[in-house]
Formats: C-alpha cells, sequence, structure tokens
C-alpha cells in the first residue's frame, strides 16, 4: 500500500548543518519529505517529525528543548546527536521526546527510525558504535570546519569556544572529561595554524562557527 512521505522538520542553529542533513536525506525522498529546515524554535507548519540536532547546541537535558516539545506544530520529537549517554537519552525520553539516535547512523536507519517514530513508536538507537578512541562521525552530513580538516567533535568544540563558553562549560555540555577536551582543543588549534584561545575565536568567526541565529540578530 502506497503510503505519503512523512513530513520533517530538520532543526539546528547552523545553517550547513542542515544543508548536510538534507543532502543526506535526499535519496529517500520517497519516503522523506524535508517541510521545514531552519533555526527558529516554532515550526511554521505542521509536521510529523521534527528532528533535533544537537551540534553546537544545548543537549536535551536542559530547558531549551521544551519549547520545541510543546510547539502544536512540531509532531513527534526526536533528538539526533553523537552525544548517546544513557542520561541524555533517559533525560529527553522523560521530557517527551519520542526518539534519540545516535550521528553513526547510516541514513537508511535513520530514516527508518523516523518513519517508526511517525507511526506512533518511541525509538532509541544509538547506531553502531565506533572503535575505542575512533572519531565519531555522521556519513554524509556535514558541518561548519569540516573543509579545513575538522571532525565533528573539533568542530562541535571550536564552535562552543567561538560563542564563548569556557572549557568547564563546554566539558559539561559535551559529556567528556576535561583531558579529552583539551586533547581535541590542542588537534583542532593545530588544524587551524592557531596557538591562543583569542586566534581560535577569530579563526571561529570567519570559517561559519557562530549559529546562524546569531549571525541574523548581530548578537
Amino acid at each position: 500500500m502506497h503510503r505519503d512521505p512523512l513530513r520533517l522538520r530538520l532543526l539546528n542553529d547552523y545553517e550547513v548543518v542542515l544543508a548536510g542533513l538534507g543532502a543526506m536525506l535526499r535519496p529517500f525522498a520517497d519516503r522523506v519529505r524535508i517541510v521545514e529546515a531552519d533555526i527558529g524554535v516554532e515550526a511554521k507548519r505542521p509536521v510529523d517529525v521534527t528532528l533535533y540536532d544537537t551540534f553546537a547546541g544545548v543537549q536535551p537535558d536542559q530547558d531549551d528543548i521544551d519549547a520545541v516539545l510543546a510547539d502544536p506544530l512540531a509532531g513527534a520529537v526526536v533528538v539526533y546527536s553523537w552525544n548517546t549517554h544513557d542520561e541524555l537519552v533517559r533525560a529527553a525520553l522523560e521530557k517527551g521526546c519520542r526518539g534519540y539516535l545516535g550521528k553513526t547512523m547510516p541514513a537508511a536507519e535513520l530514516v527508518e527510525a523516523l518513519e517508526r517514530v511517525a507511526a506512533g513508536s518511541t525509538v532509541a538507537r544509538k547506531g553502531s558504535l565506533p572503535a575505542p578512541g575512533a572519531e565519531l562521525s555522521t556519513p554524509g552530513a556535514d558541518w561548519p570546519g569540516r573543509a579545513q580538516g575538522l571532525s565533528v567533535r573539533e568542530a562541535e568544540i571550536v564552535a562552543l569556544i567561538t560563542q564563548g563558553f569556557t572549557n568547564s562549560e563546554i566539558a559539561a555540555r559535551s559529556y567528556i572529561s576535561m583531558n579529552s577536551l583539551k586533547s581535541y582543543i590542542r588537534s583542532a588549534y593545530r588544524k587551524m595554524g592557531v596557538e591562543r584561545r583569542s586566534q581560535a575565536v577569530r579563526w571561529g568567526i570567519e570559517h561559519g562557527m557562530l549559529p546562524s541565529a546569531s549571525e541574523r540578530s548581530g548578537r
């Protein structure tokens, strides 16, 4: 029996991230129709599922996602993140999210999971875990700094530095140890060709590391 494609909204503060998600899902246009891909909290049109990408944003254990969950046009809200710690998954589901999906999932598995959510199921799936020490990534996805060689986790950390967060705040938001954070910073700085935080902030501003919402509002 023919089914109409599910109506999907992509939500993240970085337009390059949204564009990457759109490219990932394009081969599945007969199953998923992207109705909106934007940086605003409130939807403009009703959708079946809102995919909340956490790149350089607030994790679902904080209050920011509550506005998305309260939006009557948002449909079922699904968190999409490489931070798949049990406490984050539990917090998101307790708040009312209908899914929590890890970014290591292939696009076909992501689409299948979204369809299950749209059909009424609650889905929590981390995807295939990488080998210890391997970099987490999303096949076919995009993020600020990727063209300059930054991994997705390095890019997220540089984005948070550019936004003005301290190391302690970044470690807490990213659910990583301070030692791991410093290792990512050193690696990212080498690729960026910078040595000091002030230089990293300037580099980040010049390479799209500020959220699109901040750029548009002049913050």
